[in-house]
């Protein structure tokens, strides 16, 4: 596991191949709708101004309507040929109650959705941060939020894909490094008495957590669906980068002092991003499930541990996704 640990590490933070797909080879996205939530800061911000670019109608999805406002006045004046339109969709991550709402609203507004780009996240966040109904902030942001969302946008996703082209419309989810360096087997664990994921009490082991989890429910969710032409559902780790998620971290905290030698441009993380969302090369039948890596690749072999459990009929993934399915089952 250790020795799985450190290649990886390494692979995917450097001597990285140049990506596959970037602003300067993708094809024209006219006529598709995506979402990106957290897409007014760091790569979630590359990641509309690319889309915007190539003529996509973006909905920047999270919960500052100011910050918003002032990206998509940003690219639009970057890109003022672009046929695309780029729209702000309130909703709030760390609320689980604004999260059916904004469904509602994107629904009023479009009949369709190729891509739903579970970006936003939070990172190392103090314990005692909670979100609106109570929980881990971290859990709430980048587990249960992000579930609910796609669960509820699901039947959307599968409208659409029933009129696409099998595998091009697609829901993905960030991951990171966190996923291959969480501390639990088979990648998330329960507390005793099962009343909370494992590893709360630690902003460090939280965040991997949920990392991990966002992994194993892009894979149960995938299952779900099967790989015959539905919606295609991938993690990504996007690679180390430059952006605001460390902002948590105190500025003697060695995470930062490392990471200066490590970090990317936020921009290098979207490549990794638009290869997840849009890559033809990806296939359901091939890639369902799948695991994206820096800047581009889609041939990392997943943790050893955690791949047992996905391979599992009712392994780990199946029972995260009931319990997230329980947990935001009042908001749905």
């Amino acid at each position: 596991m250790a020795l799985y640990k450190i290649r990886e590490f390494f692979w995917q933070s450097f001597f990285i191949a140049e990506p596959p797909l970037t602003e300067h080879n993708l094809w024209d996205q006219s006529g598709r709708v995506c979402i990106v939530t957290g897409g007014y800061t760091g790569v979630g911000l590359e990641v509309a101004s690319i889309l915007y670019q190539h003529n996509a109608t973006v909905y920047i999805a999270g919960r500052s309507e100011d910050k918003a406002t002032k990206a998509i006045n940003s690219i639009a004046d970057q890109f003022p040929a672009s046929g695309g339109k780029l729209y702000f969709l309130k909703v709030d991550l760390s609320d689980l109650a604004t999260i059916k709402p904004a469904v509602k609203e994107f629904e009023r507004r479009e009949s369709k959705l190729h891509w739903l780009n579970n970006n936003a996240g939070v990172m190392r966040a103090p314990t005692e941060s909670r979100g609106a109904q109570g929980m881990n902030i971290q859990f709430q942001t980048n587990i249960y939020g992000p579930f609910l969302l796609t669960k509820l946008l699901s039947p959307i996703l599968e409208r659409t894909a029933a009129n696409e082209e099998p595998g091009s419309v697609r829901a993905t989810w960030a991951g990171s490094l966190g996923t291959i360096l969480c501390p639990f087997e088979g990648g998330v664990e329960w507390t005793a008495d099962e009343a909370e994921l494992a590893g709360e009490g630690d902003p460090d082991k939280a965040y991997h957590v949920t990392k991990a989890a966002n992994y194993l429910l892009g894979v149960e969710f995938g299952k779900r669906v099967g790989d015959k032409g539905g919606v295609m559902h991938l993690t990504y780790n996007p690679g180390n980068l430059k952006t605001e998620l460390a902002r948590h971290l105190e500025p003697s905290d060695p995470v930062l002092r490392v990471a200066r030698f490590l970090v990317y441009p936020a921009r290098m993380g979207a490549y990794t991003e638009i290869y997840a969302g849009l890559s033809k090369v990806l296939s359901p039948r091939e890639n369902q499930g799948g695991w994206v890596v820096p800047w581009g690749r889609s041939t990392a072999p997943m943790r050893p541990d955690i791949k047992a459990e996905v391979e599992k009929e009712k392994g780990t993934a199946f029972r995260l996704y009931e319990w997230c399915d329980r947990i935001t089952k009042q908001w749905q």
